[in-house]
């Protein structure tokens, strides 16, 4: 869909620059999606791997975020295998419904109550990021705490829309549960791209 050079704005990378990969097809559909453009592929042109890394490589990018849409709807070795070549640290987010196939570095899931994010998908996660729309939301990430390997880091964003509310409920929450830490969508406060 879209792909471009700036500084990672949440997750346990935030502050980084990491030139980000948006690629365009999604059947989650989240209701608060900040990206719904991305949800159909065919409305978006193709780009080769080599046109991709023709741009990237112009740029001081260590890390590449490869994102979406739902990234993990496609079979990444190629794009992996020659990124890793040209040695970017490669990142995925990803919601965790679908198998991760491709060599990466880290992996962020951020599971979807619209489709179930897989199990062997969640033992992947260097990253555990919960998006908190509500205190539901807050015992529904609970959940996934026997689902993830020992090491993953477990974080919790408010939902932009709600943030005030969410951010008081994660807050709280936290002093609770203090193996849960909280993201903040700094790129929205600083309206970086």
């Amino acid at each position: 869909m879209e792909h471009f050079y700036t500084v990672q704005g949440e997750g346990v990378h935030m502050g980084k620059p990491a030139y980000f990969i948006r690629i365009a097809g999604c059947d989650i559909g989240c209701v608060w999606c900040d990206v719904k453009d991305s949800w159909d592929a065919k409305l978006h042109s193709e780009m080769s791997i080599e046109e991709i890394l023709e741009t990237i490589t112009k740029t001081k990018a260590q890390h590449v975020v490869i994102t979406g849409g739902e990234p993990a709807m496609y079979d990444l070795t190629e794009l992996c295998k020659a990124l890793r070549k040209e040695e970017f640290m490669i990142h995925m987010e990803t919601s965790g419904a679908y198998e991760i196939i491709g060599d990466l570095d880290w992996v962020c899931v951020s599971p979807k109550k619209f489709k179930n994010a897989l199990s062997s998908e969640l033992q992947k996660a260097h990253e555990l990021k919960v998006i908190v729309y509500n205190k539901h939301d807050l015992e529904w990430a609970k959940t996934f705490e026997n689902q993830i390997s020992a090491s993953c880091i477990k974080l919790l964003q408010p939902e932009w829309g709600v943030r005030e509310s969410s951010e008081k409920l994660i807050i709280d929450f936290i002093k609770e549960n203090p193996d849960w830490s909280i993201s903040i969508q700094t790129h929205k406060y600083l309206n970086i791209p």
